[in-house]
């Protein structure tokens, strides 16, 4: 079975799980563990930015961010769609009484001059808005991609109102091989940044948050208060590291094939439009056919994919995704009348 719900299905390569049985280990919330301060220091290092903190998951790591950097009853400016809105349970409410401002972006990108618009005034009346969270990609945008002088725009606002910002980058690696642009470039622009490994660069488990080092001192008492304390993680901080090393260049042929995916969904007679192919997501809205209906055919042939809508089906490109898969997909999309 062709398994094209999500770029979370991968599994760790033969390779990864070599260098996560090598891995040199110690107790994590004591700060003991060698391999997981060495993912830590490098992926700062990466980023420019002052310290970073291991999470087992994106939506913690997300989720404390809004922690640290608001104050409950605040308000939190984002889009519509964005993860940390509509896939965390209603995180930001629950741990830390948060509003969220949604509002309608470019396929998920908001502006500075969107967001300014939106900030409230100082009024007792309304939650003071205090952090600002874009997604890059953007998973319900087909994985779109910020332009960074959009964000510099973004994050010159926020200073000059006093509003912190946070980026949840699941799939920033994603966007930098896809743009080019230098990770440092930002670190450089937001408060904190999360970024993903268990996603297209392939790792079992794990997001690292990055921040300065008072603001990952405090998400340290989040995440442990949380749950997220971990002990011998450097067996999971071990394959964070080889991805490093060994998935992320590659993040190019996933981008291509999902590409590739595109333009056959284009010539089929059942969809009536594909959201542009910038990274690893491909979203098709069919024409009259019921995405249950388009994905039993779909599965019935040997090809998983998920329904994203009420008319619309998504893939994703992975690092488990092949050339051979690729045709064989190609050819059931054909197929399908």
């Amino acid at each position: 079975m062709i398994d094209l719900r999500s770029d979370t299905i991968t599994k760790p390569t033969t390779e990864m799980l070599e260098a996560m049985m090598q891995a040199e280990v110690g107790d994590d919330v004591l700060g003991d563990d060698p391999t997981v301060n060495q993912l830590q220091s490098r992926i700062a290092q990466l980023f420019g930015m002052e310290d970073a903190l291991f999470c087992p998951s994106g939506t913690m790591a997300n989720q404390i961010a809004m922690n640290i950097l608001t104050a409950p009853r605040d308000e939190v400016i984002c889009d519509q769609y964005a993860h940390v809105y509509l896939y965390e349970a209603g995180g930001m409410a629950y741990n830390s009484m948060l509003t969220p401002r949604l509002l309608v972006g470019d396929r998920g990108r908001l502006t500075a001059d969107l967001i300014e618009k939106n900030i409230n005034p100082i009024d007792v009346h309304y939650p003071r808005t205090s952090l600002v969270c874009l997604e890059n990609t953007m998973n319900r945008g087909g994985g779109s991609i910020y332009k960074l002088d959009e964000i510099r725009k973004i994050s010159e606002l926020c200073k000059r109102k006093g509003l912190k910002l946070h980026l949840d980058g699941a799939r920033l690696f994603n966007a930098i091989v896809e743009t080019g642009d230098k990770p440092s470039e930002y670190g450089s622009l937001f408060d904190t940044i999360s970024v993903c490994f268990s996603k297209g660069l392939g790792a079992p488990v794990g997001s690292v948050l990055l921040g300065s080092n008072k603001s990952i001192e405090a998400a340290k008492r989040v995440r442990k208060a949380l749950g997220g304390g971990m002990r011998q993680i450097g067996y999971l901080a071990a394959a964070c590291l080889y991805a490093l090393d060994h998935h992320v260049d590659r993040l190019k042929e996933d981008h291509a094939r999902a590409r590739s995916l595109g333009q056959a969904l284009k010539e089929s007679d059942l969809f009536s439009e594909i959201m542009p192919v910038d990274t690893n997501i491909v979203i098709g809205k069919l024409r009259e056919m019921a995405p249950e209906t388009y994905l039993k055919l779909l599965e019935a042939r040997g090809t998983m994919a998920i329904k994203f809508g009420p008319d619309a089906v998504r893939f994703v490109t992975h690092l488990g995704f092949d050339d051979d898969q690729l045709n064989q997909t190609v050819q059931v999309i054909k197929s399908l009348k």
